[in-house]
């Protein structure tokens, strides 16, 4: 046998193995196998995560996870995983997939893999009534919070990076949303961002009657089901799961229950698919 034929079936013999260990590493098949599933989900996010009066884990999320789930003939387990924590609960393998609605970025794609978006956010500059805030610009003088790590946080620093710290203003960061609210509502901040439909469905609730939303923040929130980075097979099955909740009306449906009667958010950015 001569040496370019030994280097052909060397690179060959290479290549097969990659791909059966590639394919056997996939959390697809291991899901299959165990008729398992867990979903890193925030609870304390409502109506994306929360718990019922009966401490189960409900919601958007939460009801996609089911879902998914049962696409796979597979039991959901809902893991809790805090803000801070999902990219890290992804990777250290105590979740399979993370549908916690995050933002998929180009920092966070070179730990994670994304699927294209299956939920839209609109943000909204949210305060109290007694603030005189009137739309997004009188943030920059203003006490502004939100949740560590997530994209309306990104937005703020920036915004106080590019000249809002020179106009008095202040960022503070908390662990959950929940957190960011009873400050908003204890007076130590000014204003939040949150989705369109979140505060909805809060306005709904009649927990925070002293909550209104003054006007559209500059950010779209959308929201992308996570993997990890190199199982490409499992990334496959979720997008088209996506496509198919898409196509046969259960996003609509399942949006409709949590988020109310308002638009169904678009997937897409200026036309652009994902």
């Amino acid at each position: 046998m001569n040496t370019m034929l030994k280097v052909l079936l060397a690179t060959a013999v290479a290549t097969l193995t990659i791909a059966a260990e590639a394919h056997a590493g996939s959390a697809l098949d291991a899901i299959v196998t165990s008729k398992q599933l867990r979903c890193g989900v925030m609870l304390d996010a409502p109506p994306a995560g929360f718990r019922d009066p009966n401490n189960e884990p409900d919601g958007y999320d939460v009801t996609y996870c089911k879902d998914m789930a049962k696409a796979l003939g597979a039991e959901p387990v809902i893991v809790e995983t805090p803000s801070p924590d999902r990219i890290p609960a992804l990777v250290s393998n105590r979740i399979d997939v993370l549908i916690s609605s995050t933002t998929p970025t180009p920092a966070r794609a070179l730990t994670v893999a994304f699927t294209q978006p299956y939920t839209n956010n609109i943000m909204m500059v949210v305060t109290r009534k007694d603030t005189g805030i009137s739309q997004y610009s009188d943030l920059k003088s203003r006490k502004i919070g939100g949740v560590i790590g997530a994209t309306p946080e990104q937005l703020f620093k920036q915004e106080l990076a590019n000249g809002w710290q020179s106009s008095g203003a202040t960022y503070t960061g908390y662990a959950s949303d929940s957190e960011s609210y009873l400050a908003l509502q204890q007076g130590k901040i000014d204003a939040i961002l949150i989705a369109a439909g979140v505060f909805h469905a809060l306005s709904q609730s009649g927990q925070f009657p002293e909550f209104v939303a003054t006007g559209v923040a500059p950010l779209t929130d959308f929201g992308s089901i996570a993997v990890r980075r190199d199982d490409q097979q499992f990334l496959n099955w979720a997008r088209l799961f996506i496509f198919q909740q898409e196509v046969s009306g259960r996003r609509a449906e399942v949006y409709k229950k949590y988020y109310g009667d308002g638009p169904l958010p678009p997937l897409t950015a200026d036309s652009i698919n994902f």
